[in-house]
């Protein structure tokens, strides 16, 4: 009777435990996909799919996973939530268990294409302390020669968190409302968080960072810049780090620039939309300001002679009239980079108040246009004095900070 009474009791248990933690979790989250979802959720084509299961068979869920978890910290730094309908199409399912690299599941418009090719096939050469393998065999020696697979996971890549963004408010006032749910906390922090997608690296367009305090540790900045800059920009900021030929627009090349603490900053918080720079918006403000400084270290040498050298006033006449013929519709009447034509170009013009560019490097994108950019080949259409005259002219719209100044102009909003 003991062996009878403990074999039923244990089958009972295993049958209860299948119930419980399996046949009704699984029901409840049915329910919840069906009542939530938008009504015409966007699929995955043929090209996602596979990249799904290239992401599954490379084992890329045993570091990264893709659930934004019900926690502040989570929410804080990436956005609402994982709701159960996001992640329907998944069988099996992709959330992970460890958080070796970043999160996944607000990736979608973080990186560029070109930049999501470069760290597949070389993964140090863009982030110099990862710990993520190469995977070269996915490429035809080069991550400027991406074989379909590749191209078919970053196309993956690409729609994590996308969904839920086409949804728009619409969809989530739809989910709300399905939810019914004014007391329960848990789903109510679904629909209460900063943003659909906070992703710290996410570009924004055209927005002010916040004021970049004096910066006291220049040794956290070097480690800082070596971290996290270098592989793009160069050890030495002549933007020609390991994965520099692999961009486009290529990486700036930073002993040619001067910069006011202001551009520097609403870089390094907000990324530069259209290319390859990420925001980092998960650093503290003291270590950007670190990294600000080591970077207009760079241009200072260099860009010294250029600023004692005074252009004559017939050169600078004629570098306006060049100016207003073809160059105001981008870079706009004053050099701010906002033109009529600004907000129609994926990568914005150049602001000329904010940044100095050497002549030499002016004279070069006239030249040879800036690849990966809307800025043209003009060799055609100006002659070398044109060009010269030009690129003195423009200098003149950058307005530098006085001497210990950090931040941004007094009065102006962070």
């Amino acid at each position: 009777m003991s062996y009878l009474v403990a074999s039923v009791a244990g089958v009972a248990f295993f049958v209860m435990s299948i119930g419980l933690l399996g046949v009704w979790p699984g029901r409840v989250l049915e329910r919840q996909m069906r009542a939530m979802a938008p009504e015409s959720p966007l699929g995955l084509t043929a090209s996602e799919l596979r990249g799904r299961a290239i992401y599954g068979r490379e084992g890329c869920a045993y570091c990264h996973t893709q659930q934004v978890r019900f926690l502040h910290a989570d929410m804080t730094r990436f956005g609402a939530p994982t709701l159960a309908w996001e992640t329907q199409v998944d069988y099996p399912h992709l959330w992970g268990t460890r958080r070796i690299g970043p999160d996944l599941a607000r990736q979608a418009s973080v990186h560029s294409e070109d930049w999501q090719f470069a760290h597949l096939y070389a993964p140090r050469a863009v982030v110099p302390p990862s710990v993520m393998p190469a995977y070269r065999a996915l490429f035809d020696g080069s991550p400027l020669r991406p074989r379909q697979e590749a191209r078919d996971l970053v196309a993956y890549l690409e729609t994590l968190g996308r969904a839920r963004e086409l949804a728009g408010p619409e969809g989530e006032a739809r989910a709300r409302e399905r939810c019914n749910c004014p007391d329960d906390e848990m789903a109510r922090m679904a629909f209460e968080s900063a943003g659909l997608n906070t992703h710290p690296g996410r570009p924004r367009s055209r927005a002010n960072g916040p004021v970049l305090p004096p910066a006291t540790d220049e040794a956290r900045g070097r480690q800082l810049y070596v971290e996290r800059c270098a592989g793009c920009h160069g050890a030495t900021g002549g933007g020609d780090g390991p994965a520099a030929a692999w961009l486009r627009p290529r990486p700036t090349n930073f002993v040619e620039h001067q910069y006011t603490s202001m551009r520097l900053s609403d870089a390094l918080w907000h990324g530069v939309a259209g290319t390859a720079m990420q925001a980092w918006r998960d650093h503290r403000v003291d270590d950007l300001s670190a990294i600000a400084q080591v970077v207009r270290s760079f241009g200072t040498a260099s860009l010294a002679a250029a600023r004692d050298a005074a252009p004559a006033p017939d050169l600078l006449s004629s570098g306006a009239k060049v100016y207003s013929a073809n160059c105001e519709q981008c870079h706009g009447a004053n050099g701010d980079g906002r033109g009529s034509a600004a907000g129609e170009l994926r990568v914005a013009p150049t602001d000329f108040r904010q940044q100095q560019v050497s002549i030499a490097h002016s004279l070069l994108a006239l030249r040879e246009g800036v690849e990966g950019t809307s800025m043209a080949v003009w060799s055609g259409r100006l002659n070398e004095d044109d060009m010269l005259a030009v690129s003195h002219y423009v200098r003149g719209f950058f307005v530098p900070e006085p001497p210990g100044r950090a931040g941004r102009a007094a009065g102006a909003a962070p």
